[in-house]
């Protein structure tokens, strides 16, 4: 199990345009259409499942807001940082 990360070591590694939120790390995505951000959500759930490692997402007309956490540790890992930055790859 990876271990939680402390507030100075999540304010440090959190990528642009995420924000943290209590025990999770949160970004918006903004899209031109629907279509758009559903392309976007199944790219980034592919990314996830093959790190098993599952984000919740919200797929809303014009975005689509990622919530990441590790649920196993209670709170923001390493695992979360590292799948954020590949999210933010596919954007």
């Amino acid at each position: 199990m990876a271990d939680l990360l402390s507030n100075e070591e999540i304010d440090d590694r959190l990528p642009a345009d995420w924000e943290r939120d209590g025990d999770e790390i949160v970004r918006v995505y903004e899209f031109d259409d629907y279509l758009e951000g559903v392309a976007f959500a199944s790219e980034v759930g592919e990314i996830a499942d093959e790190e098993f490692h599952h984000p919740e997402m919200v797929v809303r007309y014009d975005e689509v807001e990622v919530r990441l956490t590790s649920h196993e540790a209670g709170g923001i890992t390493d695992r979360d940082v590292e799948l954020a930055e590949r999210f933010d790859d596919v954007r």
